[in-house]
Parts: structure tokens; sequence; C-alpha cells
């Protein structure tokens, strides 16, 4: 039979210690990334139990999870349901355990490139669109006979070309992080040789 918590540090007050050293830094993780995650837009939770899986070297139970993440099993459903939406966790089963475990994708810049494909550049676009609608409105507004109406319209579409400019530089760096990700190449390499390119093509 297996000892409880209490009766195991009692008995090896080392191994307690390492146990309750290797929870605080699973906990620690996790709170760090759901920070991250939380600052990048999402829920907490989903970073706090895609890093407890992440960090675990085999698939987990919704009970194990639910005690290492100290959350409900409401809340541990509504969360993987979330996670698998986005495939960054999958499900898998165990032979000799009925319960279906849990396991992480571990390709950490796949799960960035995601979202970056299907959330970040999806609100890029969205947002050029409506650029070049305003400025079909003000391109339209300069022909007005009033000039103070024409001067406005030239002012902003000057104002609105450089939000252009800077929205399609940021759809570009987009792309190219997601296609470093296909081609299994490095981001910052990816990057710094795109813009070594650049540098070049000016210099020549």
């Amino acid at each position: 039979m297996a000892l409880s918590a209490t009766r195991a540090a009692r008995a090896s007050p080392a191994a307690a210690s390492t146990s309750f050293a290797l929870q605080r830094a699973d906990l620690a993780c996790a709170d760090a990334v759901g920070a991250l995650m939380e600052l990048w837009g999402f829920k907490r939770q989903l970073g706090r139990a895609w890093a407890v899986l992440f960090l675990s070297e085999r698939p987990l139970a919704a009970p194990e999870l639910c005690e290492r993440l100290q959350i409900s099993t409401g809340l541990l459903s509504m969360t993987l349901a979330e996670l698998r939406g986005w495939g960054v966790v999958r499900g898998v089963e165990v032979p000799g355990d009925r319960k279906e475990h849990y396991c992480a994708e571990t390709h950490v810049w796949r799960l960035v490139t995601r979202v970056l494909r299907e959330r970040e550049m999806a609100a890029v676009r969205s947002a050029l669109e409506r650029f070049d609608g305003a400025l079909r409105d003000l391109h339209a507004a300069l022909s007005d006979v009033d000039p103070a109406v024409k001067a406005q319209a030239r002012f902003k579409a000057r104002r609105l070309e450089q939000l252009v400019e800077l929205s399609r530089a940021a759809l570009n760096v987009l792309r190219l992080l997601v296609d470093s990700a296909r081609a299994d190449v490095g981001p910052i390499k990816a990057l710094s040789e795109a813009l070594a390119r650049g540098h070049v093509a000016r210099d020549g």
C-alpha cells in the first residue's frame, strides 16, 4: 500500500523535501507561463495547465492535473477543451488505465506560430482592410470643393499611410516567423538572415 504524503514525509524527509521542491518548481513555471499567456490575451489557466503537462515526463489524467494545478474539475475541463481546440494538448490512452490522459505539444515555437498565424496575422489583415477603406474615403474627400476639407484629407491620408506601412511591415515579419517554423528554421536565425538580405540589397 502506498504511503500517504504525510507518512512518506515522516519516513523519508529528503524525499519529501525533493517532492515539495518539484511541486514548487511546477507551480512557479505554471504561474509564469500563465502570466505570459494572460498578457497575450489568453486565460491564465491555459498557460498553467499547458506548463504542468509540458514539464511532466508522462501523460497525466484529470484528477492528477487538478491536484497539481489546485483547481476544480469543472475549470480543468473547460481549460483542456480550449487547449485541445488550439492543438496544444491532446488526449492519449494509457494501457491498463481507463481514464483519459493528456500530454502537451512540446514544439514550443509551433505553438507560438499557430497563434501568430490564426490570431495576430488575421488581426493585422483586418486592420489593413479598414485602413484601405479609410484611405479610399480620404481620397474621395480630396475632390471636395471646400479647401479646408481637402487640407484635412491630405493630412489624414499622410498619417494613415504611415499606419498602413507599419501594418504591412508587421505582417511581413509575422509571415517570416510562421514560414520559419514550417521550414523548421530557428526564428531568430531566419529573421537575422532576412534583415541581412535587406541590408545587402539597400547597400547594393
